[in-house]
């Protein structure tokens, strides 16, 4: 295994100094938090591929692969497709807003009213979806260097906390670009192709494995609609996804770009779920699906090629968490701390204080808690449940609500997200965290009090209304602006 540790530990090495790079480029809150709104098509597909397919993506859908065959392609499917409609229908209008996060463009749209509260939800989701992936380190660790649980969280979760909180969005941008190269020549250039020969082939597949497993819909219609209810809806309103798209130079590159990313997760989707099958007629009886891919790294690839699939599995997990952490200490710092800052300092003035050095306390800060969170829990499929079905059932209906129907209001928006956030907490534990109830009935509850209280209620002020179609064009903006040219890679 020398060969294979010296790649791992050449690729940890390479995301350090990617992370020192990035510290002496992001002098500005806009080159810290958006890398300057920037990016070109080329990176900004790869860091928006890099960010959406994770760990869960990875070895998860290699594990649903080796459980259901094909069919387990549908979570990361509808990943895909929820990033591919963001890029066409929504992205153009968020780049164009020039801000920092989702609780600001609630704030321009309903009239500063909505932001703290949603601000709580979303950080909660973004605290808990770094957890779910700082956990990962855990296993991936344990394959390399037979490390303790702790030990590998600790280790894994240091070195995103230390390029994330050195450089910003610019370390995980271009941290990201690496993890994308190696994640696309380790899971679909090596492992796809070495895993379906070592099994025979697909004929050989087909001969050894009930038919269910070449089914399109084997996992169940509910099974897919929660999937798309709690993915698809949850890539259209991620803190996390949102400021990738703010990092793009123009709604041009958002809409392009972001559709080049989705088309590729909708490949890494079959390509994971092939994997799985092919696993399944090589190992038959695992004691774990999501053992699967671990497993056949282990005993089919060669040296050398092991390492890089396992940088590449360790690459996914990082840039799901990198994102994830400065996503999370954004909205701790700008949308909760500022505001509770604001409201005691009010009236005195204030002080000057430097907003770079701010966040990246803030990515420290919260790097720190994620690592020690991720200690303490064990569950990771309970967390991201918990994460997703709060962001869907207490986000989604106001903010898809704000950008398509002119008569919603800040009362309507912050009644669908109290009642929303805690019908799914409330069914949650009614149902079990697991249980499909809790996001559906929550997303109703969700909507129904948003039409209600906003027809209920006097419209959005002409003036709030009049600013917000002036941002959304791209106009009245006083959100800052680079000063270099743009990366057009």
């Amino acid at each position: 295994m020398a060969v294979d540790y010296a790649v791992i530990i050449i690729y940890l090495a390479g995301m350090l100094a990617m992370g020192w790079w990035g510290m002496r480029r992001a002098k500005s809150k806009s080159e810290f938090l958006v890398a300057g709104r920037r990016l070109g098509p080329g990176m900004y597909s790869g860091t928006m591929a890099a960010i959406v397919l994770g760990g869960a993506s990875t070895i998860g859908g290699v594990g649903l692969g080796y459980q259901y065959g094909l069919s387990g392609a549908w979570m990361v499917l509808t990943i895909g497709l929820g990033l591919l409609a963001l890029s066409v229908f929504f992205s153009a209008r968020i780049a164009r807003l020039k801000v920092y996060t989702v609780s600001e463009m609630l704030d321009l749209r309903y009239g500063g009213r909505a932001g703290i509260i949603s601000g709580v939800v979303m950080w909660a989701y973004t605290l808990m979806l770094a957890v779910t992936s700082t956990i990962a380190y855990a296993t991936i660790f344990d394959v390399l260097f037979d490390l303790n649980r702790t030990v590998a969280i600790i280790l894994g979760g240091a070195i995103v906390v230390a390029y994330s909180t050195l450089g910003g969005m610019w370390s995980i941008t271009l941290t990201d670009m690496v993890q994308f190269v190696v994640k696309t020549i380790g899971v679909l250039l090596l492992l796809l192709p070495i895993a379906v020969i070592k099994a025979g082939g697909f004929s050989e597949m087909k001969a050894k494995l009930p038919t269910e497993y070449f089914d399109p819909l084997g996992i169940g219609g509910e099974t897919i609609f929660t999937y798309v209810l709690i993915y698809t809806f949850g890539m259209l309103i991620g803190q996390d996804i949102w400021q990738r798209v703010f990092t793009a130079r123009s709604d041009k590159v958002a809409r392009i770009g972001g559709t080049v990313a989705g088309t590729y997760c909708l490949v890494y989707a079959i390509a994971g779920a092939v994997i799985g099958t092919a696993a399944k007629v090589m190992y038959p009886t695992l004691p774990s699906a999501d053992s699967a891919f671990a497993t056949i790294v282990k005993d089919e690839l060669p040296i050398g090629v092991r390492g890089l699939v396992l940088a590449a599995a360790l690459a996914a997990v990082m840039s799901t968490s990198s994102g994830a952490l400065i996503a999370c200490a954004t909205v701790a710092n700008n949308d909760i701390w500022s505001r509770l800052r604001g409201a005691v300092s009010r009236g005195g003035g204030g002080e000057e204080h430097d907003e770079v050095k701010g966040n990246r306390v803030f990515i420290l800060v919260m790097g720190v808690a994620v690592i020690v969170i991720a200690i303490a829990l064990n569950n990771v499929v309970e967390a991201l449940t918990v994460a997703y079905n709060l962001l869907v059932g207490g986000l989604l209906v106001p903010i898809l609500g704000g950008l398509l129907w002119r008569r919603g209001t800040a009362a309507g928006a912050l009644a669908a997200v109290s009642v929303g956030g805690i019908a799914v907490i409330g069914l949650m534990a009614a149902y079990g965290i697991l249980a499909n109830e809790p996001v559906y009935y929550g997303l109703l509850a969700s909507l129904a009090v948003y039409v209600i209280v906003s027809l209920a209620t006097k419209p959005t002020d002409a003036a709030v209304l009049a600013a917000w179609r002036e941002r959304l064009a791209g106009r009245g903006t006083d959100a800052e602006e680079p000063a270099s040219e743009p990366v057009t890679a």
